[in-house]
Parts: structure tokens; C-alpha cells; sequence
């Protein structure tokens, strides 16, 4: 709110540079915010996609967290106009690839009860075919 304020007083003052300026600052807060929302879920939903793959199994609860995972990725990403989004096809799998090792990280605490390093799991993994699922999950999800 406090940025909304300055802007009053900025276009009140005829200093359009300076307003123009903090809507460009306002912008890109607001876009961090949605990276950052859509990153989240995405780290979840790797986590879900990693362990499906590894122990070539799903469970319900598995299912449950990507399809919420999805719905969040969506609702973040969408603009109020109709199929329009705020992150383009190459931001996402910017934030996919960006998310994959950590999310590797957790998955491999969780999948086979916990008993596999790191690298052992990796192992039982196509990176870039779970980055691509995910990605295509993502493009195509329709809630």
C-alpha cells in the first residue's frame, strides 16, 4: 500500500517519470511474486512426477498433491482476461530446471522409504523427460 501512496503523490505532482518508474517497479514485485508462488508448487510437483518415475508406482495422495499442484501453478499464472498468462512457455521451464535439483534432493529422502543417496536416485531418473512432463502438464492443465 505504501507504494500505491508515492505513485498518488507522484502523479499529483506531475512527476509522471517517477510514477512510471515505480509501476515498473510494482510490476516486476508483482511477477516475483508469481515466480516465486509458481516455483513453489513446481517444486512439489517434481517431487510427486521424480518419485512416480523412480519407483514406477503412484499412490492417491501422489495424484492429489500434483493435481493441487497444478490447479496453484495455474491460478497463480493466470491473467484475469481469458488464456492469457503472466509467465511465458520459456519462464516455467526456466523455474523447472531451476527447481529440478532441489526438489531431486527431496525426493530422494522420500521415494524407497529413504534408503538411496542422492546420486542413487538420480540414477533411476530421465531428467529431462520429467522436466518435459512436467512442463507439458503444466501447458495443458485445464482445471
Amino acid at each position: 500500500m505504501e507504494e500505491l501512496a508515492t505513485l498518488r503523490r507522484l502523479v499529483q505532482k506531475h512527476d509522471y517519470e517517477g510514477a512510471l518508474h515505480l509501476l515498473d517497479d510494482m510490476e516486476e514485485m508483482g511477477l516475483k511474486a508469481i515466480r516465486n508462488q509458481v516455483y513453489s508448487f513446481i517444486k512439489v510437483l517434481l517431487i510427486h512426477l521424480m518419485k512416480q518415475q523412480a519407483e514406477k508406482r503412484t499412490t492417491r495422495s501422489w495424484e492429489l498433491s500434483i493435481e493441487n499442484s497444478l490447479d496453484q501453478i495455474h491460478t497463480a499464472n493466470a491473467r484475469n482476461d481469458a488464456g492469457s498468462t503472466y509467465l511465458s512457455e520459456g519462464e516455467i521451464y526456466k523455474l523447472i530446471d531451476k527447481a529440478y535439483h532441489i526438489s531431486l534432493k527431496n525426493a530422494s529422502i522420500e521415494a524407497f522409504e529413504g534408503v538411496l543417496s542422492e546420486r542413487e536416485f538420480a540414477k533411476k531418473l530421465n531428467e529431462e523427460e520429467i522436466k518435459q512432463t512436467t512442463l507439458s502438464l503444466i501447458l495443458n492443465y485445464q482445471p
